[in-house]
């Protein structure tokens, strides 16, 4: 047996054996959860018109056929969340789904083409009762794992502890020394100044960076390392740039109603209190895909049967948990590979018995 011994190799197989039993329990006992909390499992079409309309998401396409032989364009989807508030319009209250969703370009110790989402909905609650689910599921998911803690690259998170809980406006504050609301106002942003912050930071730039190029640069190098160590925290308030799905704050509309979980400082939730403003989310849509066709070449059609949906969809909130994510951090897998059963093959590379697995990108 060699390093380029395939997954389903017996020697590789039982060393991944323990974490996709764990998989199993935690699975069991997340939909516990949910079914004694009052809520239904739901099935979403992974075939849809519009993969999602985010500028740095890519999407596998594919093409549907009538029996006629006539074809169009459909892609998997890289989240149900269209569907899932779709069914919120046609009365559903509380509903959750294991799903499979499908992201390209993307593979790495968390990342994975194919992977499960763990995403839930609550009509007419507000999304701080999102942030008590979450910490229900992280203590759930370590019990299901017979484990005391979550572990990641030499960190660690009590998963029973109360999240810690911090502004992205603290958060920028705090780690990377940035005033970020001196760069944004309800409507607009300043790039310039933002730019002039992060020059003393030492935080990296392209020439062409955006305002929420930037933004994203100092999560990842400067705010994320630094989150959920010792505990979770959950990351909340980002700026209504950054908005996607979520509806503006009432009392302060610089900011949008969503948070991020994070555990190890690994992210692992992102969550909304929903914006159901079809206008809004049309201009928004429309931003994001101009973006991403100036920077990838490209754009993806708007589902406009999800949009007219919102002028029925009754106030929610939602939140989409990376499944895979959790169990890795709870049984203490290195790579996302790990706690898959069948991991997606890619040319070239494999899952070796050691654990020590191949390197990709990201």
């Amino acid at each position: 047996m060699t390093d380029t011994s395939p997954w389903w190799d017996p020697d590789v197989y039982a060393d991944r054996r323990p974490f996709l039993a764990a998989r199993g329990r935690i699975g069991a006992k997340l939909r516990e959860f949910f079914t004694v909390n009052g809520f239904v499992e739901v099935e979403a079409a992974i075939l849809q018109v519009s993969p999602g309309n985010e500028a740095h998401l890519h999407a596998f396409a594919t093409e549907i056929e009538t029996p006629g032989g006539e074809a169009s364009r459909l892609f998997l989807h890289t989240s149900p969340e269209f569907a899932c508030k779709k069914l919120l319009a046609a009365g559903e209250t509380r509903i959750f789904e294991f799903a499979r969703v499908f992201r390209n370009r993307e593979r790495g110790a968390l990342h994975h083409p194919e992977f499960t989402l763990l995403e839930w909905y609550r009509a007419n609650e507000p999304y701080e009762t999102l942030m008590a689910d979450c910490r229900a599921l992280l203590a759930g998911a370590t019990e299901a794992a017979e484990t005391r803690q979550f572990s990641f690259r030499g960190q660690i998170s009590d998963p029973y502890a109360e999240p810690t809980r911090l502004t992205v406006a603290e958060a920028f504050e705090r780690f990377a020394g940035i005033d970020l609301f001196a760069t944004l106002t309800a409507d607009e942003v300043d790039p310039e100044g933002l730019a002039a912050q992060l020059r003393r930071t030492g935080v990296r730039m392209a020439a062409d960076d955006t305002w929420s190029d930037m933004v994203s640069r100092v999560l990842v190098e400067k705010i994320e390392p630094q989150l959920g160590l010792g505990r979770p925290t959950i990351l909340y308030e980002y700026p209504v740039a950054e908005a996607a799905l979520a509806r503006r704050k009432p009392s302060d509309e610089r900011v949008a109603e969503r948070f991020e979980l994070y555990a190890c400082g690994v992210e692992l939730a992102n969550a909304f209190c929903e914006l159901t403003d079809a206008v809004e989310q049309r201009r928004r849509f429309e931003v994001e895909m101009a973006e991403k066709a100036r920077i990838h070449g490209r754009r993806y059609p708007i589902d406009e049967d999800f949009l007219s949906a919102l002028a029925l969809m009754p106030p929610a909130s939602g939140s989409a948990l990376g499944f895979d994510r959790l169990v890795m951090l709870a049984t203490g897998a290195a790579r996302i590979e790990q706690v898959l059963w069948t991991p997606v093959a890619e040319r070239g590379t494999s899952i070796n018995p050691t654990g020590r697995l191949p390197t990709w990108p990201g």
